[in-house]
């Protein structure tokens, strides 16, 4: 009794185990397309780099900036004197000394100053600009692995119907109801659909790559996305939106402030003509080694210096040719800054053309497969009474499923589209909050 309890037993495990479903290689997660763009904001190599770049660019205007505060330097100058105690480089020889140094009115380096702080605004708007492009990245590739995958269920279905028809083609061939041509072309409608399937089943393993390495998520990892479709339509009159994308295109905003940055160096370098102020002041300990006692009247180890260091210009060709460079340079940035204004009015116009083209395409594929699916429930009653085949009903499933496929690449078409016209209006960043 014991043994045949332990074979059933057995028996029963193994069934079990048989029957069990097997592990999956990969681990599916669902994810929704909001927590898609969360995660690839999160895990951007590219804002990484961004933000250290800005941090650089304000660490370069703090250098500038650093001439207009006080500055402290201490040291010694030993030094070997032989009869009178000459100063080495203007400054007799001590055991200590302590300089202080601080620009109180210098134009052209305050107009430095400010133009390093206006570039280190670019900076920001550069980390601006990759967070939006990581946003459309990112949903771009989650709105396109949604497409695929449904495109891939409907090709599915398309090819278990056109191995139906396939095997309905060799049946009727070999009673010779139909041409060997027939099974022919039934044959390569299969092989059609096989070969669309095996795309999609490419395309669909590079976006599930690319939207791993946007999120961050492990190699492992696999994605079930949400196939409801979400609204990018702008709600905006087409007047507003070319306003919206001139006050909020990164390219002009750098524009500006460039200019900005050059017509404080042009004012910098006009007022290079007037005199310079600088606070110094200095502390040095004098040794009786360089024999200072001997040649002095009277000697003092300890002393100190303070006073205003004053530059008045006479005549400075430099000056001059800075002017005439910093002229031509602002001529330049406000040339480029027009050029840019014109550049995305006129590239908005194209996106917003772009949009009303890709709506109207959307629509003619969502009517034809409206059309397919009720010339496929006609086909249908007649096949109930009998007056039509399994195969011209199989056939029809075809038709709908390409249909079904056109009117995802029209709608995904679209999206994009909007998308990028989000992008170019400064729109994007307030539907993904």
């Amino acid at each position: 009794m014991n043994s045949a309890l332990r074979k059933l037993v057995l028996a029963a495990l193994a069934l079990a185990f048989l029957a069990a479903p097997p592990l999956r290689a990969q681990e599916e997660k669902k994810i929704t397309l909001r927590e898609a763009v969360t995660l690839a904001l999160q895990n951007s190599r590219d804002l990484k780099v961004a933000r250290v770049q800005y941090t650089i660019a304000l660490n370069e205007a703090g250098v500038d900036r650093a001439a207009f505060r006080p500055n402290f330097f201490t040291g010694f100058d030993p030094a070997y004197t032989y009869g009178f105690p000459g100063a080495l480089n203007g400054v007799p020889p001590a055991i200590f000394q302590l300089d202080y140094t601080q620009s109180i009115f210098n134009p052209l380096l305050k107009s430095q100053q400010h133009a390093a702080e206006d570039r280190a605004k670019n900076q920001k708007i550069e980390m601006d600009r990759l967070h939006d492009d990581v946003i459309v990245r990112a949903a771009t590739a989650y709105l396109g692995l949604a497409e695929v995958r449904h495109a891939l269920d409907l090709m599915r279905g398309e090819q278990a119907s056109s191995e139906k028809i396939v095997e309905v083609t060799r049946e009727r061939v070999l009673a010779n109801q139909e041409l060997p041509i027939e099974q022919t072309r039934a044959e390569l409608t299969a092989a059609r659909i096989q070969e669309r399937i095996i795309k999609l089943e490419n395309r669909n393993d590079a976006l599930t790559q690319q939207l791993r390495d946007l999120t961050g998520a492990p190699e492992s990892q696999d994605f079930q996305v949400d196939t409801e479709e979400p609204a990018f339509a702008s709600d905006l009159q087409p007047t507003a939106m070319l306003d919206f994308a001139v006050q909020n295109d990164f390219s002009i905003r750098e524009a500006e402030n460039e200019r900005a940055a050059r017509q404080k160096l042009l004012k910098g370098a006009r007022q290079s003509y007037w005199p310079t102020f600088d606070l110094v002041g200095q502390y040095s300990v004098l040794s009786k080694l360089n024999n200072y006692d001997q040649y002095y009247k009277s000697f003092q180890r300890n002393n100190a210096a303070a006073g205003v260091q004053i530059t008045i210009p006479l005549f400075s060709s430099r000056t001059r040719a800075n002017v005439s460079l910093a002229k031509s340079q602002l001529d330049a940035a406000e040339l480029d800054l027009s050029a840019k204004r014109q550049g995305v009015r006129a590239d908005v116009l194209q996106k917003q053309r772009n949009v009303r083209e890709l709506d109207a395409t959307r629509e003619v594929a969502r009517l034809d497969l409206k059309l397919a699916q009720e010339s496929l429930d006609l086909l249908q009653a007649k096949f109930d009474q009998g007056q039509a085949t399994l195969r011209d009903i199989e056939q029809s499933r075809l038709e709908e499923d390409d249909k079904w496929v056109a009117f995802l690449d029209a709608d995904y078409a679209r999206q994009q589209a909007q998308l990028v016209l989000l992008q170019a209006t400064g729109q994007l960043a307030k539907v993904f909050q």
